[in-house]
């Protein structure tokens, strides 16, 4: 399989880690005889620098031609007196916008030797694997009118969602649940906003296309308790933009390892952009000290969503379990009498744990 695929290593450790993340899919096409090619594009505060733009052209026009984009991250304190407009996280907002990005699947999957991180018991957490769909380009935060109202001393904004926005990210959880456990948790707030009836109501009238997974409601607020008290029940939630922010940011601290989590955004097609949830931690960059396996899940979650490679992607999510197992980790990592390498070291450990099939044939690019 030929893919093309736009990386965009942003700011702060983003090349590193973007870095570790090629050399893993280079060995996945190794392994399993694909042609990856890599463009590099640039974005945020390296294309401020560069192009006095967080976003250039060049950016956006290959990106659109790709069958994947893999971002590093965005942002840092060298950028933070610009105006909101010209922010590196413009960068972000405005490639997820060129893209048509409608569906963030934020995945919470617990490695059992960083679980004594975890803020809730062991017991409680070991097991769960949840993955959070959200709507990402409507409700509360697009909606207009959004102002003031000086006169009134009054401030508006809008919760709007058209019909076709609520389907097609109801039809990509169900779709999704098909390929797991066959489960879908549908979040609104049904008893006080109209938008979150008319939500369920779509919800049951989908679930029909789809008998083999069943479905059911909760109210935000009982979801929010419920995933402190018994996270492994849930197996696909999805929801509308501003309770999936909140609801995701709450999930990410369940195992204790803001660093292993990776993120995608995507659309109908299955093209995606895919980042891990950390920021650009601009303090340690160059310091080659990095976690590299929220970004290395990124990839795997590319292979999974965008490109249909089950197996490729199963290999890499093993082969990070194997290496923490084996009790390698970065300092941003604990593991009881466990191994502190650094960033290319911890490439290394995963790309060595990684099946091999020595009849394959690398047909891929170098990429530096």
């Amino acid at each position: 399989m030929n893919k093309q695929i736009v990386v965009l290593p942003g700011d702060g450790i983003g090349k590193e880690i973007m870095k570790s993340a090629v050399r893993v899919l280079q060995a996945i096409a190794e392994n399993f005889n694909h042609q990856f090619t890599f463009s590099e594009q640039l974005i945020g505060g390296a294309a401020i620098d560069q192009d006095q733009s967080p976003l250039p052209q060049a950016t956006i026009q290959a990106c659109k031609k790709a069958d994947a984009v893999l971002l590093g991250a965005v942002g840092g304190e060298k950028w933070d007196s610009l105006p909101g407009d010209q922010r590196p996280e413009k960068g972000l907002l405005g490639i997820r916008k060129e893209l048509g990005l409608f569906a963030n699947l934020r995945p919470i999957k617990a490695f059992s030797p960083l679980l004594h991180a975890s803020p809730l018991k062991e017991e409680l957490v070991n097991g769960s694997d949840i993955l959070i769909i959200r709507e990402l380009t409507g409700g509360l935060y697009f909606g207009e009118p959004k102002k003031r109202i000086p006169e009134e001393n009054a401030v508006v904004d809008t919760l709007y969602y058209t019909q076709e926005e609520i389907e097609r990210i109801i039809d990509k959880a169900f779709q999704t649940a098909k390929t797991r456990r066959k489960h879908v948790t549908s979040v609104d707030k049904a008893n006080v906003l109209e938008s979150s009836r008319m939500w369920r109501e779509i919800v049951e009238e989908k679930s029909k296309a789809y008998p083999d997974v069943t479905v059911n409601h909760l109210l935000v607020d009982a979801a929010a308790m419920k995933l402190i008290t018994n996270p492994k029940q849930f197996d696909v939630i999805v929801t509308e933009n501003m309770f999936g922010d909140i609801l995701s940011d709450e999930a990410s601290v369940l195992t204790g390892s803001l660093g292993m989590l990776p993120s995608a955004s995507v659309r109908t097609d299955g093209v995606g952009l895919y980042e891990p949830v950390h920021g650009s931690a601009p303090d340690i960059a160059g310091k080659g000290i990095a976690n590299p396996l929220g970004m290395i899940l990124s990839a795997s979650s590319m292979l999974r969503q965008s490109f249909g490679m089950e197996q490729e992607a199963d290999e890499i999510e093993n082969a990070i379990q194997t290496t923490l197992e084996q009790g390698y980790h970065t300092p941003d990592l604990t593991i009881k009498n466990g191994t502190v390498v650094g960033t290319e070291e911890m490439t290394d450990l995963v790309i060595g744990n990684l099946a091999t099939n020595e009849a394959s044939k690398c047909i891929c690019n170098s990429y530096a």
